[in-house]
């Protein structure tokens, strides 16, 4: 007979209670340090005009998509029965589709899913524009196949859709001084602050915020990265105030292919970049030490959207987005000479 053993003679085992993890509360030290708020817009979409005339594209690094594995799948798979020869089943037939057959997919995807109005009929007047923009990006070596994967890979409508939202992206950064994006604010919480941020941690790395830089009590550090751009921000002469992006409901609105995403960065500053004490620069700060599709993705989005949209409505400033991606211990030096150059920009 099989059952379940038991041991009449067991003792009972008496669990020692544990004490409780400490907690700190992180919150806005007030009023003290209310003259250090940082406001900010609460973005939930963008509005672009598109030009009648003549659309160009402005490509940059951010506009490279890599194609591998990790992200189209697997490209060479063997296949084992129990009884018979080992079948391998591989994508090399997609080097039998041809350029222009790639070239007019992405064209229609882009008039379709990016060049066109909610409600709207496609724009199919830009068909040639929009065209000879996705030739530049094909030709130009920005999308990259490593690890058996293939341009015609395109034709898959996430890779598709991260493709057309590069190059989108190009078209809207190449428009810069034109003013064709306007960030959506939440109608119901158009901006946020500071002053909510409340919450308590038991983490114990945190970094007292100096009493005359940051709103806010502590910064909690997720690694050493964050410790040492406090450390940075706070040794800039230039710097006004600076805060960490936690709990305080600062996010930028994305896609990842066609999947609507929020994308937190890590820090506000407000710098001092020329303009005078009465209009200092709101620098958007992303510190990341691996770059991948993703972070790509949300880098164009607040390069290319968040940030000329927020500018273009003329209501909080001017604000400006910098990602710190080298090592750590460069990253003070890497930080003071952004805001020289930012200074320079402004002499210049």
């Amino acid at each position: 007979m099989l059952g379940i053993p038991f041991d009449f003679t067991a003792k009972p085992v008496i669990a020692k209670p544990t004490a409780p993890r400490k907690t700190v509360r992180i919150e806005a030290v007030r009023p003290a340090r209310d003259p250090l708020e940082i406001r900010f817009p609460r973005v939930e979409g963008y509005r672009i005009e598109l030009p009648q005339e003549r659309l160009t594209a402005q490509f940059t690094a951010d506009s490279i998509l890599e194609l591998t594995p990790e992200l189209v799948g697997p490209t060479d798979t063997t296949n084992r029965a129990i009884i018979g020869k080992p079948i391998n089943l591989t994508v090399k037939h997609l080097a039998d589709i041809r350029q222009s057959e790639i070239l007019y997919r992405l064209t229609a995807r882009l008039l379709f899913r990016q060049f066109r109005d909610a409600g709207d009929e496609p724009k199919l007047y830009l068909f040639n524009q929009v065209k000879r923009i996705a030739r530049e990006w094909l030709d130009g070596g920005y999308l990259r196949c490593t690890g058996g994967t293939y341009p015609a890979q395109l034709i898959y409508q996430d890779i598709a859709d991260r493709a057309c939202e590069r190059i989108k992206a190009a078209v809207t950064e190449s428009m810069a001084g034109e003013h064709p994006i306007k960030a959506v604010l939440d109608p119901y919480n158009p901006a946020g602050s500071s002053v909510h941020a409340r919450f308590d941690t038991s983490k114990t790395t945190l970094w007292q915020t100096d009493h005359r830089l940051c709103h806010i009590n502590y910064v909690v550090c997720d690694s050493d990265w964050k410790a040492e751009f406090c450390r940075a921000a706070e040794l800039n002469p230039r710097v006004r105030c600076y805060v960490k992006n936690q709990a305080l409901g600062f996010e930028v609105p994305y896609l990842l292919g066609a999947t609507p995403k929020k994308y937190l960065p890590d820090f506000i500053v407000r710098v001092d970049d020329g303009h005078g004490d009465d209009d200092l620069l709101n620098l958007v700060v992303e510190i990341k030490g691996y770059h991948g599709e993703d972070a790509n993705d949300k880098a164009n989005r607040i390069g290319a959207y968040w940030v000329p949209g927020v500018n273009n409505l003329g209501t909080f400033g001017r604000w400006a987005f910098a990602e710190f991606r080298e090592s750590v211990y460069a990253m003070a030096a890497n930080f003071d000479a952004l805001i020289e150059r930012a200074v320079a920009g402004r002499a210049g």
